[in-house]
């Protein structure tokens, strides 16, 4: 084929946690194969070793016998398509996505750069994905009341409606008992004028912490939210000594609240 056809799509990975998020191909797909085709992948862990799974379940890559969710591009046995791999910081791949022919993004970037996880993919991470978003809190306060009244607030009807309504499939809720955004066991009227503090994601998960600040603001608990632009920062905001952020809003572990 002459010249050289640019198709952009969007392949979505659906995370599953409490409070899941997508992660995003972005695709750009050249025309000429004597091209040697680039795929930009996220260059944290986690989501670099996702995105060369999903790149194996779609059959365009096979990985070493045991490559898991440490995996990194040294673990690809075979490579039919002679990829070349470029590893971009999460943040930045909507931004590259215009120099490389694929792209995997995470769905909060997606999301932020107008790109639609669920109408323009081309592949899915199956609901069967091990990685997950967790609310973490620091050691000791997992059975506070005021951690219970917002794990009840985010795990609410009202959270799981948001959900549904502002991504359209994008972000998924996959709590199983919703409440009514209170905990019956936590004295509300004791924790009345407290403050919790949250370290998050803009999108989705402040936006999703929004709701849920109002659910608390009935009982006059506030819930503060501070916004971080990538996945390292909430947990070293968390992890440090004196930090004020005493939860975060972690992706990628595989674990439940």
């Amino acid at each position: 084929m002459k010249g050289k056809t640019i198709m952009k799509r969007i392949i979505s990975l659906i995370i599953i946690a409490v409070l899941a998020i997508t992660s995003v191909f972005a695709l750009a797909a050249c025309g000429n194969d004597s091209e040697k085709i680039t795929i930009a992948i996220p260059n944290d862990t986690t989501n670099e070793a996702r995105a060369l799974l999903l790149l194996e379940d779609l059959g365009i890559i096979k990985l070493k016998d045991g490559a898991g969710i440490t995996a990194t591009p040294l673990d690809i046995a075979e490579n039919p398509h002679n990829i070349e791999f470029k590893e971009v910081e999460a943040a930045q791949l909507p931004n590259v996505l215009k120099d490389v022919d694929y792209a995997v993004i995470n769905s909060n970037y997606a999301i932020e750069a107008n790109l639609n996880p669920t109408k323009d993919s081309l592949g899915i991470e199956g609901s069967a994905s091990a990685y997950g978003n967790i609310l973490a809190v620091k050691e000791g306060n997992e059975n506070t009341d005021i951690i219970k009244a917002l794990k009840a607030a985010l795990e609410s009807k009202q959270v799981a409606d948001f959900i549904a309504s502002k991504y359209d499939g994008a972000v998924v809720s996959v709590v199983d008992d919703l409440t009514d955004g209170y905990d019956s066991s936590v004295d509300y009227s004791a924790l009345a004028g407290k403050t919790v503090s949250v370290a998050a994601s803009p999108t989705p998960h402040a936006e999703i912490l929004a709701v849920a600040k109002d659910i608390l603001a009935e009982k006059d608990i506030t819930l503060e939210i501070k916004e971080f632009t990538d996945y390292v920062q909430p947990n070293n905001a968390l992890g440090s000594q004196g930090a004020k952020s005493s939860v975060t809003i972690c992706g990628n572990t595989g674990d439940d609240v």
